[in-house]
């Protein structure tokens, strides 16, 4: 299993982060993508819906664009703007495909002096903060199932809850092109971020999480949370994205 690492510096905090993904046994192939950028506060997870070459396009061509355009000017303007370039790159990439061709795309971005971080997301992919021992989830999923819970059309438990849970109502790749949801968020010692598809949300517990997230070691996390998927028997690829903010730079 390889970990990706990275130490960023913005407005004088100190982000290490660290990124890996695994296969599991459903899939022979990963149609997840993760991105850590070597030279500043970016990471990016995208989700392929399916498993054919739709997926493989989706996930690759959404992570590509949004790197490439997200570092030109300031969010949030230039967050939607980089999310609509991807929205239009993944639908021309897939005009030729028979199949679906969409994603999820989950982002974290901080950028210059800017005390605070934003969140990009689209799909069901998802980014959790672990605060003073309090995880929070701080994204919700773009599903049938999290509305259908929510307004209660249906127990969480049942068979309506678990059919609705792969139908997304946005993503990367929607023929309407909706807007990611966008969320500020204060960069706070000690605070701990991910970002994961549901490969590690679906199998691994809210206690379970709370409890890997706080190492100090962003690469001890990442390796553990995505060896705990296997061993809770590798359902779906799974990939994961932990950042720590450390203490003020001198």
């Amino acid at each position: 299993m390889e970990i990706t690492k990275v130490a960023w510096t913005t407005a004088g905090r100190r982000l290490t982060a660290a990124a890996g993904s695994v296969v599991g046994e459903r899939y022979d192939d990963n149609y997840d993508v993760v991105h850590l950028e070597p030279g500043g506060p970016l990471a990016v997870v995208a989700d392929g819906m399916g498993s054919g070459p739709g997926s493989t396009v989706a996930g690759a061509t959404a992570v590509e664009v949004f790197v490439r355009e997200v570092l030109v000017g300031d969010p949030p303007a230039a967050l939607r703007a980089a999310v609509a370039q991807v929205q239009d790159s993944v639908r021309r990439a897939g005009r030729n495909l028979d199949e679906l061709t969409g994603c999820t795309l989950t982002a974290f971005v901080a950028a210059g002096d800017d005390p605070a971080a934003w969140v990009v997301q689209l799909g069901d992919s998802r980014v959790y903060r672990l605060r003073d021992g309090l995880l929070d989830l701080l994204t919700v999923d773009h599903t049938i199932n999290w509305l259908g819970v929510l307004h209660g059309w249906f127990a969480a438990d049942s068979d309506e809850a678990r059919a609705a849970r792969y139908r997304l109502t946005r993503y990367v790749g929607h023929p309407d092109a909706p807007e990611p949801d966008l969320l500020n968020v204060t960069l706070r010692a000690g605070d701990v971020y991910l970002l994961c598809t549901d490969g590690v949300s679906d199998q691994l517990t809210y206690e379970r999480l709370t409890r890997i997230l706080a190492t100090d070691d962003p690469a001890a996390a990442t390796h553990t949370l995505l060896d705990d998927t296997l061993t809770a028997g590798g359902a779906d690829n799974a990939t994961a994205v932990v950042i720590r903010v450390e203490r003020s730079v001198d």
